[in-house]
């Protein structure tokens, strides 16, 4: 039977231990990376976040000094985290999982292409007027999302829309931070994590999770199950993750703490 992970108190979570400490541990450590909200700050529309040099040149830093034991976990799409990050990372796990492409290049897809198209005309039609007052409506092929945060007050209307429609279609339901998606498949981020922990250069690492968003849970358990831990930035709610980081800045600054070495 899996032990419990023990959830932790946003009052009383703490900052991560220091990178030069962590690799002087026993184990290599792996870092596993939500985007938005921790690799770039959140933007009102999803297209507003866009390459950044600083950001890029502190990856392959990062990359270099782990021997490449770097992913992204992401809700985007596979495409879209190679636009924003301009390809640096090989491993990516897009859409909470529904893609998933290894470092070997191989991308493996669980979706069901069809009934989101379907689910995406439909919930254009049924949310045309919210859609008018800034909700946005973002086609992922496997999945799609439902964006509120220029339009918080509709909110309930989206929740009940995006429910209604995936149960008429058989697609599953993820709620996040100002956003409802429907997937085509049943996956999280928990999951990718722990497929990328069987494959090289993972295997045998530590894996160490950030991210900002309830999605993030899942992979947050998984590290602390395979022996690692996670980072929360900005708490806000009692979660699996051990420490936490305040802003993109604060994690910035702690990953550049892995690349000190590196020239």
């Amino acid at each position: 039977m899996t032990a419990a992970i023990a959830q932790t108190d946003p009052r009383d979570i703490a900052p991560p231990p220091a990178p030069s400490a962590l690799m002087a541990g026993r184990d290599p450590v792996a870092l596993f990376l939500d985007l938005d909200g921790v690799l770039a700050p959140i933007e009102a529309r999803p297209d507003d976040v866009v390459p950044d040099p600083r950001r890029t040149r502190l990856l392959d830093r990062v990359v270099e000094a782990l021997d490449g034991r770097v992913a992204v976990l992401s809700g985007r799409s596979i495409s879209d985290v190679d636009r924003i990050l301009e390809r640096r990372i090989v491993a990516v796990a897009g859409v909470h999982g529904l893609e998933r492409r290894a470092t070997d290049g191989r991308v493996d897809s669980v979706g069901a292409e069809a009934d989101v198209a379907l689910a995406a005309e439909s919930l254009g039609a049924a949310l045309a007027e919210a859609m008018a007052a800034g909700v946005q409506l973002e086609n992922k092929g496997v999945g799609v999302a439902i964006h509120y945060r220029n339009a918080p007050d509709r909110g309930p209307e989206v929740r009940h829309a995006a429910t209604v429609e995936a149960r008429a279609r058989g697609l599953h339901l993820q709620p996040g931070h100002m956003v409802v998606e429907l997937k085509g498949g049943d996956t999280d981020k928990g999951r990718a994590l722990a497929t990328f922990l069987t494959e090289a250069p993972f295997a045998g690492a530590r894996p160490v999770m950030i991210g900002d968003d309830r999605t993030d849970e899942a992979a947050f358990r998984a590290a602390e199950a395979a022996g690692g831990f996670g980072i929360l930035v900005d708490p806000r709610w009692v979660s699996a993750a051990r420490y936490s980081l305040p802003d993109t800045g604060a994690v910035a600054a702690w990953l550049a703490g892995f690349a000190e070495g590196v020239r």
